[in-house]
């Protein structure tokens, strides 16, 4: 009787897990106003440099540039505002004590429409050295070789 929720992912943040590792995983929504809704389904956003920080309690995502709808009127939204994140109270505290320690940043990884919601997953990263992403790029380039191996044996 266990329904499989899908959901429709409308991007992914690659860049997001080759920087950084990433420790905790957050669902949250986000508020938006007037046509940006309708601009984020037809993918004309942009997430590369955002990030979310806690402010008073809340969460807020920053540097999200979502492009004014080609088909809105005078009213239509300002391509790049702070936007705020809805998450339990809970949970947002379990973050800022991780936040406030050295080295963690909340980073979003990915945007996808739940049951008609846009929604966005957060991620409680820590910043890689040099000699890690050395190893990603290793371990990727390996995987492809013996992905490669595998589909012509």
């Amino acid at each position: 009787m266990s329904e499989k929720i899908q959901h429709k992912v409308l991007a992914n943040n690659k860049k997001a897990y080759f920087q950084y590792f990433v420790e905790q995983k957050l669902e949250c929504g986000v508020v938006l106003h007037g046509t940006e809704v309708k601009s984020m389904k037809a993918n004309k956003f942009n997430f590369v440099d955002s990030y979310a920080e806690i402010e008073n309690g809340e969460l807020w995502l920053n540097n999200l540039s979502i492009t004014p709808y080609a088909f809105g009127n005078t009213f239509n939204h300002t391509t790049v505002r702070s936007r705020k994140l809805l998450a339990h109270k809970q949970e947002i505290a379990k973050l800022r004590k991780k936040v406030d320690e050295k080295g963690y940043t909340l980073v979003p990884l990915q945007f996808y429409i739940h049951k008609g919601l846009i929604k966005v997953e957060i991620g409680l990263c820590k910043g890689k050295k040099l000699y890690d992403k050395r190893d990603s790029i290793k371990q990727k380039d390996m995987q492809r070789e013996q992905d490669r191996v595998n589909k012509y044996s």
